[in-house]
């Protein structure tokens, strides 16, 4: 065979194998694609709703089953269910004491009310156990009780893998006793243990699980005893790595939080740890800021804002769609807003 044949071979066979490789790289290459790419066209948008709706602030927003579930906040209010399907509105049980300042998590069916308060500001006073809902018989229980040196409020919660963790939050209310405490409850044995010492406290926030990391971003450390209750929002990212049994903070300024606040709602959507929502000294009314981390590159990008910026609730996830409900619209505690948000897609186009 001649120069000329050799050289022909792989010039018409070149086009059919870059094909065949972009096809098989396809799938890799959307996943590392920025989420400002996957979400051009996305949105949050006011969800037209029915029924009566207790606005409320220092509360949570969850899913259980085919319905989002609105609990606590200050004052005693009922439970209020929103029926995604339909829009409408239906009220549950009100618990026995006033609980506000928790992070919700799902244990078999039941909502776990963890890291509370009850009180009044600026000293309220952290509960000693955990409040549990159950919506299917709309009662509510006693939960287990908390170590009485590591209780504490404005507090994250997670569980994983049978177990409930706890990590942060603060002592004395919004006074002061901000602490970087990281406890594990076996939800089988009901024993506690204590784990290392997140990096800093902070206190205001919500954890979230993201591959085998627990992540703490956003919060602050709440001072009200030196009249600096707002001041002091954390920038640095904080992970718990399950497997190792140990924290690293991410590296600064890369991985700081854009728009450092607290009153945050944290979620998990695919690789991605979502921010949203929040309130700081930056600004008067609550951040309508939406921040995804990229776990994989160790970076931020800016998701579609709330339509109303937001604090104290939380972000339900409900099929493809992120829903947010009530909370305060400014810096402290008023006006509790009454609306509820959605934004569709966020799932399907996050998830790699």
């Amino acid at each position: 065979m001649g120069t000329d044949s050799v050289l022909v071979v792989p010039l018409l066979i070149l086009p059919t194998v870059a094909v065949n490789l972009m096809r098989c790289l396809r799938p890799a290459l959307l996943f590392l694609l920025p989420p400002l790419l996957a979400h051009a066209g996305d949105s949050w948008s006011t969800q037209t709703t029915t029924g009566a709706m207790h606005p409320r602030h220092e509360a949570a927003f969850v899913t259980v089953g085919e319905k989002i579930y609105l609990l606590g906040g200050r004052r005693l209010q009922p439970v209020d269910i929103l029926d995604p399907a339909t829009g409408v509105w239906s009220n549950g049980a009100t618990p026995p004491v006033e609980v506000h300042h928790f992070q919700p998590v799902v244990w078999e069916n039941k909502i776990w009310l963890v890291g509370a308060m009850t009180g009044g500001y600026p000293r309220e006073r952290a509960l000693d156990h955990i409040p549990v809902y159950d919506p299917t018989t709309d009662t509510w229980s006693r939960g287990p009780s908390l170590p009485e040196h590591r209780r504490r409020g404005g507090a994250g919660a997670v569980i994983r893998n049978g177990k409930l963790y706890v990590v942060c939050g603060i002592i004395n209310g919004h006074w002061d006793g901000h602490v970087a405490w990281l406890d594990e409850l076996d939800l089988a044995t009901g024993l506690w243990r204590e784990l290392p010492d997140a990096p800093r406290a902070r206190d205001h926030f919500q954890a979230a699980i993201v591959g085998d990391k627990l992540y703490a971003a956003g919060g602050r450390r709440s001072w009200a005893a030196r009249k600096e209750v707002f001041n002091h929002v954390e920038p640095l990212v904080d992970h718990y790595d399950f497997a190792t049994g140990t924290w690293t903070t991410l590296p600064s300024p890369a991985g700081d939080l854009p728009a450092p606040r607290a009153g945050s709602m944290s979620v998990a959507v695919g690789r991605y740890l979502i921010i949203a929502g929040g309130e700081s000294m930056a600004q008067g009314t609550a951040h309508a800021d939406v921040h995804a981390l990229d776990t994989v590159t160790g970076t931020w990008a800016a998701w579609p804002s709330f339509a109303r910026g937001r604090h104290g609730s939380g972000v339900a996830r409900h099929g493809d769609r992120l829903y947010v409900a009530s909370g305060s619209g400014n810096r402290g505690g008023s006006p509790e807003l009454d609306s509820v948000e959605a934004s569709d897609r966020f799932s399907e186009a996050s998830a790699p």
